[in-house]
């Protein structure tokens, strides 16, 4: 430890939050510098930082709060903090975050190096044809309720390094400021889109409800990814049981699970017949339900099983509707190949992977949205939607690899 610095913190790992930092890219906190602005003088700003946590007179300046829409409606508050603040949580983050992880669950899959959303899925979908029943619950609000004390309990079951503790009291206790420059005092919560939210919800969840469930319940099946999971239970007698448990657990870490949310399903197949008002569920994009399936033998069968949820594809023709393709006559279609592969790319390697025809509502708005293109941009084909179709067609049929979807052959197909 120096002799003038009550802390001791590696140089080199301020590099490396900076980096890291500047690797996700995000917006300006209330000083409004961003990335660019803060290189300009970096070195001179990475040693503030560094030598500020080195003395403990870091103090976190306000939050800047965003409201975004949430994909069922309302809004939901983003906390950006400023680019320092995030550098220097960024350095908390590598800290922390190697000393917690191998406590966490396997069965937790939110925010953590090598998991994954859809091996969240995967694991859920194998699940189901075991299980008969499974409790879907949803936490109101838990980026804005995370009770700071209990939070900090279990930071101080982790670690013993006063800067670390130090830094976090100060960071929960950042107010946030709202357009109108109005200051917020956080009293609870850890506001969702600063760096440290996501260990910390996976550490206080860790607590709340992984161990417990070990505990309780340690021979029963689970999955969680941040705020939502799923538990697999044997009969509705034993849902119901575990459900109530839930509640009153939760409750007593200061939590609540949303009323209509949080439900029982059934997870009826071609072998199980009973009725019941809950026959599937959504999670992570996708709706879990009775599908009829074809098996490698060409056989059909009823299986529940997950695909692109009506949510999920809404909002994805929502943003092909907002790029305008259909009015961007100034591009070529190989430009418009450029800027949107990698969009159609992303939905079909998530989207696709279960269930994959049920995307083909989705990229086949996407290429109606190339009829029109067609249509707006040569004279020849305005108001004659048929030879338009037929004109993309025929692109798509010569150049098959052209948009990343043209190689499914029903898409290209669903344009006639």
């Amino acid at each position: 430890m120096s002799k003038t610095k009550p802390f001791t913190i590696p140089k080199d790992l301020v590099v490396k939050a900076y980096k890291q930092v500047k690797a996700n890219a995000g917006a300006a906190g209330i000083d409004q510098q961003s990335l660019a602005d803060f290189d300009k003088n970096k070195q001179n700003n990475l040693y503030k930082i560094w030598n500020r946590m080195l003395s403990g007179t870091y103090f976190p300046p306000p939050v800047r709060a965003v409201a975004i829409p949430k994909k069922q409606g309302g809004e939901r508050i983003l906390g950006i903090p400023t680019v320092s603040d995030r550098i220097a949580q960024m350095v908390f983050k590598m800290m922390f975050e190697q000393a917690v992880e191998p406590h966490f669950h396997s069965d937790s899959y939110g925010y953590r190096l090598n998991k994954s959303a859809l091996e969240a899925v995967g694991v859920t979908r194998q699940r189901c044809w075991r299980y008969d029943w499974v409790i879907e619950y949803d936490i109101i609000g838990l980026f804005d309720n995370i009770d700071h004390e209990l939070l900090l309990k279990a930071v101080r079951k982790h670690t013993n390094t006063k800067w670390i503790i130090l830094y976090i009291e100060r960071w929960l206790k950042a107010p946030l400021q709202l357009e109108d420059g109005t200051l917020v005092e956080r009293t609870k919560g850890t506001p969702q889109g600063g760096v440290i939210s996501p260990v910390l919800s996976n550490l206080f969840l860790h607590y709340v409800f992984d161990s417990w469930m070990g505990r309780i319940y340690p021979k029963t099946l689970w999955c969680r990814y941040a705020d939502d999971g799923l538990v697999h239970c044997r009969t509705e007698l034993e849902a119901q049981k575990i459900l109530s448990e839930l509640k009153e657990r939760f409750k007593m870490c200061k939590l609540e699970l949303h009323p209509t949310k949080t439900k029982i399903v059934y997870c009826k197949d071609g072998d199980r017949k009973r009725e019941y008002p809950q026959t599937q569920f959504d999670f992570l994009g996708y709706t879990f339900s009775r599908r009829l399936v074809k098996s490698k033998r060409g056989k059909v069968f009823a299986s529940f099983t997950p695909a692109v949820s009506k949510s999920a594809q809404k909002l994805m023709r929502a943003k092909t509707r907002k790029q305008g393709i259909r009015n961007r006559t100034d591009l070529s279609l190989k430009e418009i190949a450029d800027m949107y592969n990698p969009v159609l790319r992303g939905w079909i390697g998530y989207y696709g992977c279960y269930y994959p025809t049920a995307l083909n509502s989705v990229l086949g708005h996407f290429n109606e949205s190339l009829i029109a293109w067609a249509m707006h941009k040569f004279k020849k084909l305005k108001g004659r939607k048929t030879i338009a179709a037929l004109f993309i067609q025929k692109i798509a049929r010569r150049e098959p690899t052209l948009f990343v979807h043209w190689k499914r052959g029903t898409v290209v197909r669903a344009l006639t």
